[in-house]
């Protein structure tokens, strides 16, 4: 049995996390680590099924972590935004040669985590990077098709919608206002480049996605690591995207006029005497508008999907697979905060053996996380991750497929 650190264990990706490796019976003892220790303290009186302890840590400071870290087996963090904390956090736990899990879905957090992977090595530290839904799930769905349904995996575009939890942290919000701003990484053509969201580089990527159960809408591009990685991992593979929203539309398209208004520098200005961060207030503002925007839409509950395009060939004939994971009443707590647990369980159980840093598709059996869902996971029932699977042919039949059992 084993002992397990969740860093921002009671945020709304973090308490999931949390609930479900203290039932998996992977771990005999579990601790919370997060800033806010009064809101630590009451989920660990809540959690059951191993030891369950709550401490109070500082994010940006290396000491606090390697404290609260020490005597662990396995860390999994899940403080963010990963562009500020991501590499703070994992220098310290490389120096503790604690083997990591993280859900960075930030790619410029990405490039610099991976950066650390000598580092990793030499301490004998295994740490899988981005390990939620995308980057995540998407990343080990993909490396299926790969192994196991096609012989060249030619194009992967990934979608994703989510909204509708009760509650949304500022850490969130900062990262979509982060990932609109900054330029988005593509692998178009065979070749890395950028697109701008707001110019036509990035218009021209924009799309209308059927999303299975939670309604049809329009994406934009979405700055996810999967475009920088995969295509070191899938040879010959000529496209792979990243398009997402935001729900309701509504929501997100406040959140874009903020960044288009120049509205989110953090650079202070005075206002009235007083010193303002226009950022912080950007946030503050977004969030304060979010439950009237998701009353107005009528969403009154979490939702999400997750759909992954794959398409390439299998004994020279064009094959095309479109993997699909949606819910009600779950949104991203449980889509990133599930495979995130499941990433620190295969940590745990030794199943990553390889030492560095390391994505998804690079060290984790898809068969694995599949057998870990359905066995150790108690929320949902333990069913295991609900995916659906369509296969299309060079005829262009569709037909539903069920090869997980």
């Amino acid at each position: 049995m084993a002992k397990v650190t969740v860093l921002g264990g009671c945020g709304g990706v973090g308490t999931v996390a949390s609930e479900t490796l203290a039932g998996s019976g992977v771990f005999s003892e579990l601790v919370i680590a997060d800033v806010n220790i009064e809101k630590a303290k009451e989920l660990a009186r809540k959690i059951k099924g191993c030891k369950v302890t709550a401490v109070a840590v500082d994010a940006n400071k290396p000491a606090s972590i390697k404290k609260v870290i020490a005597g662990s087996d396995v860390v999994l963090n899940c403080v963010g935004p990963f562009y500020k904390y991501g590499p703070i956090i994992l220098k310290a736990v490389i120096e503790s040669k604690i083997n990591y899990v993280d859900v960075c879905d930030d790619f410029d957090a990405t490039e610099l985590i991976l950066a650390m992977d000598k580092d990793a090595k030499k301490a004998g530290v295994s740490a899988l990077i981005g390990m939620g839904s995308s980057p995540g799930i998407a990343n080990v769905l993909v490396r299926f098709c790969a192994d196991s349904l096609l012989d060249q995996v030619e194009a992967v575009d990934i979608y994703h919608a989510h909204g509708g939890e009760k509650a949304e942290g500022p850490a969130v919000v900062k990262h979509r206002i982060h990932s609109m701003e900054a330029p988005i990484p593509m692998f178009l053509n065979g070749k890395f480049t950028t697109v701008n969201m707001f110019q036509e580089s990035g218009k021209a990527l924009e799309e209308v996605c059927e999303f299975q159960d939670v309604g049809t809408y329009s994406v934009y591009a979405y700055p996810h690591p999967e475009t920088i990685t995969l295509p070191k991992y899938l040879k010959g593979v000529k496209r792979v995207t990243n398009l997402g929203l935001v729900l309701p539309p509504d929501y997100a398209e406040l959140i874009k006029g903020m960044v288009r208004l120049g509205a989110t520098s953090e650079k202070p200005i005075e206002v009235q005497g007083q010193k303002v961060i226009p950022l912080e207030f950007a946030v503050t503002y977004i969030l304060s508008q979010r439950p009237r925007l998701n009353k107005e839409a009528g969403l009154n509950q979490a939702m999400g999907c997750l759909k992954i395009v794959v398409k390439g060939s299998k004994g020279g004939e064009k094959n095309t697979y479109i993997f699909s994971m949606s819910s009600r009443g779950q949104g991203m707590g449980e889509g990133t905060g599930v495979p995130a647990a499941l990433g620190a369980m295969l940590m745990a159980m030794g199943k990553i053996k390889d030492k560095g840093v390391f994505p998804p598709e690079a060290c984790v059996n898809p068969l694995d996380v599949l057998e870990l869902a359905k066995t150790r996971v108690k929320l949902g029932g333990g069913k295991g991750l609900p995916i659906v699977i369509e296969h299309i042919d060079k005829t262009g039949k569709s037909q539903k497929l069920n090869l997980f059992g």
